[in-house]
């Protein structure tokens, strides 16, 4: 039996498309926050953080001062942990302003099954009462499990579930880029 070949992962979003639609989405922001005055940026570990670290860059800009970021570990909120191995635990770093009444805008690279975001809501939780929580994230592949959805996306990427959504950001991979492939196992019919 000879197994069907795995494509390579192509690019669906690149460096310059990544940049502009993080542009839309921080104009975004500050059109729904009317001026972002009491916003606070928290990234989800790992891609997110540096993901939440260019928006702040980008409202920073727009509105002439800083934009309080930090992270949001959620490692111990995940409903996983017993399914796998354990764990690296990431840092949770909460601005000085904290996030009590503000608006806290949660980043991540893609949204799937909503699993990951619903850890983050219970995070945040354990640190404060934001007046609201938005989301913001690159990519929605879509395939909820939960009944969540993103205030800003980057792109909808329609997918299977056969297929993988890879983002690669600079500061962890060198380059940036969104990669759509094949999962292993599920070659190319």
């Amino acid at each position: 039996m000879v197994e069907d070949p795995v494509e390579p992962a192509r690019p669906v979003l690149e460096a310059p498309d990544i940049a502009r639609v993080l542009t839309r989405i921080t104009h975004e922001i500050v059109e729904r926050a009317k001026g972002a005055d009491d916003v606070v940026l928290l990234g989800i570990p790992t891609r997110g953080v540096h993901l939440a670290d260019r928006l702040a860059a980008r409202l920073a800009k727009i509105t002439g001062r800083d934009i309080p970021v930090g992270s949001l570990d959620i490692t111990m909120y995940r409903d996983d942990l017993r399914l796998g191995p354990a764990r690296a635990l990431a840092r949770t770093e909460i601005p000085d302003e904290g996030v009590d009444g503000r608006l806290v805008v949660l980043v991540d690279d893609v949204l799937f099954s909503g699993r990951t975001i619903r850890a983050a809501l219970d995070a945040l939780g354990d640190i404060g009462r934001p007046r609201a929580v938005q989301l913001a994230v690159l990519v929605d592949r879509g395939h909820r499990q939960l009944p969540i959805r993103a205030d800003y996306v980057g792109k909808n990427l329609p997918t299977s579930l056969r297929e993988t959504v890879k983002v690669q950001l600079s500061e962890i991979d060198g380059r940036d880029c969104v990669l759509l492939g094949t999962a292993p196992g599920h070659g190319a019919a």
